[in-house]
């Protein structure tokens, strides 16, 4: 322990954990690379050559020439994961796109009101019935 100082094994930690920070850059340029539409392939090639061909300098230039663009493709794709999973919810939920009207156990529950109060003979409601369940 005595040829490895304490600021020897600070500075050798901080070295590491730039070169895992700078890992995780690299995956996230490359991602955003490959999820961007508006790149035609040939710039898709080309920034991703550059980026594994001088790795920190086209990591740097890259976020620097389309860094704005990184954080609203990052905005867009967390809107379309939430806008699908409340769509997956509503599916699920058996709830239209008003958030509770238009499911199946809302519409029994109103033909059974109906029938209860005598606006529905028993026929009609059967048939409102197998419609809504069909």
């Amino acid at each position: 322990m005595d040829d490895y100082p304490l600021l020897d094994l600070f500075l050798t930690m901080l070295w590491f954990f730039l070169w895992v920070l700078w890992l995780f850059l690299l995956f996230k340029v490359i991602t955003d690379i490959f999820r961007d539409h508006s790149l035609n392939g040939w710039a898709k090639a080309g920034w991703l050559i550059f980026c594994i061909l001088l790795p920190y300098l086209g990591v740097l230039v890259y976020v620097i020439a389309r860094g704005k663009g990184m954080s609203r493709r990052d905005v867009e794709q967390a809107e379309e994961s939430e806008a699908a999973l409340q769509e997956y919810i509503r599916k699920t939920a058996g709830t239209g796109p008003g958030g509770g009207t238009g499911g199946h156990a809302d519409e029994l529950a109103r033909l059974a009101d109906l029938r209860d109060k005598g606006a529905l003979t028993d026929e009609e409601f059967e048939k409102a019935k197998a419609k809504v369940l069909s």
